[in-house]
């Protein structure tokens, strides 16, 4: 018998859909991905989505600065096989607010609370030419569903340097927004990497918290629109390093990041420039190839939403949510309401064809 929804993610756009989805009695699958799989933890695709590499969490409404911990103790599952989750795993925890992993698994516990079933498994094929739809899961297992919510996000793009790796939640992200305001960063140098609009968003926005920004662009010349780069140039807080690439980042335990290594591509000069933090502007990559183009996408590569204020896609009965859609906002409570959406667009969907 086909499932009445299946929800492909595990972010905030999965586990607000699951939620929704739940309480209108749909009892949704969420496939939230193979947490065991080298291959997601190296392309940043592990289960929980990108909150997972965040650390403190300050503008998630209903989360303000105060001691958590012993909510999240009562909250969450210490002995969850899938995920141990900060608030259990003997880690020094913060002392106020949330932090990204605890965040989303306080959705995915709610989800569960409601009935959502959840299978950690990666979805590797999809048949949507017919009705009910075929999924296929990394393990050989099918599924059959009438509606499939596709909340599997966008990862964000790095450079691939194992110090860059190493130094993940202690100085180097890929989300000015998310970690900008962290104390780890306040009036110390930073880095951040890139020559777009993106970039120069990023690092207008760091000089509220640090001074200065050294922004490494590859070339002579910014990418980014034009009023967006005279920003840039004026800002004094900015110093742009043309010609410039990371060549490890270097840190300790302890600290963290404490300098970049850099190579000026022109002269051939590599020095080390004190920072404390590394920001990545570089894109970010939606997931999308377990779907074999049979859903449109952007010119992005992202999703197409192919009617205004609806998560629908090109192919009736599958809706979106989330970053693997949304190559503007980005944000986890911006993910958390188009997953809010995508479940009433399915419910709906089901009632309208008497699939409920």
């Amino acid at each position: 018998m086909a499932e009445k929804v299946v929800i492909i993610g595990s972010g905030p756009a999965a586990w607000t859909a699951a939620i929704y989805a739940a309480r209108a009695t749909l009892q949704p699958l969420v496939f939230q991905g193979n947490p065991f799989d080298d291959k997601n933890r190296q392309n940043g695709t592990l289960p929980l989505g990108q909150l997972a590499l965040t650390t403190e969490v300050e503008n998630f409404p209903s989360w303000p600065a105060g001691d958590t911990r012993q909510y999240l103790k009562t909250a969450l599952k210490a002995d969850d096989p899938d995920f141990p989750y900060w608030v259990a795993s003997g880690k020094e925890q913060p002392t106020h607010g949330i932090n990204g992993p605890e965040l989303v698994a306080l959705m995915r516990q709610q989800a569960v609370n409601f009935g959502t079933r959840v299978e950690s498994k990666d979805i590797v094929k999809v048949g949507l030419k017919k009705r009910p739809f075929t999924l296929t899961a990394h393990d050989g297992q099918t599924v059959e569903t009438q509606t499939l919510i596709i909340a599997t996000g966008a990862r964000a793009n790095y450079l691939g340097l194992p110090s860059e790796d190493k130094f993940k939640n202690k100085g180097v992200s890929a989300c000015a927004v998310c970690d900008g305001f962290l104390p780890r960063f306040r009036n110390k140098p930073l880095v951040v990497v890139g020559g777009g609009d993106s970039a120069v968003e990023e690092a207008g926005y760091l000089t509220k918290f640090a001074n200065p920004v050294h922004l490494f662009v590859r070339r002579d010349v910014l990418r980014a629109s034009k009023i967006m780069a005279e920003r840039a140039t004026s800002n004094p807080k900015i110093d742009i390093r043309w010609h410039t690439q990371v060549e490890e980042v270097i840190g300790d335990e302890r600290a963290g990041v404490t300098a970049i290594r850099a190579k000026n591509t022109k002269s051939g000069e590599v020095y080390d420039l004190p920072a404390a933090g590394l920001f990545l502007a570089i894109g970010h990559t939606p997931n999308v190839g377990f779907l074999g183009g049979q859903v449109e996408l952007t010119h992005l590569g992202y999703v197409k939403w192919t009617t205004l204020g609806r998560t629908y896609t090109s192919v009736e009965g599958v809706f979106a949510a989330g970053d693997v859609a949304d190559d503007y906002y980005r944000q986890a409570i911006s993910a958390a309401g188009t997953g809010c959406m995508a479940a009433l667009d399915a419910e709906r969907y089901l009632g309208h064809h008497g699939l409920i």
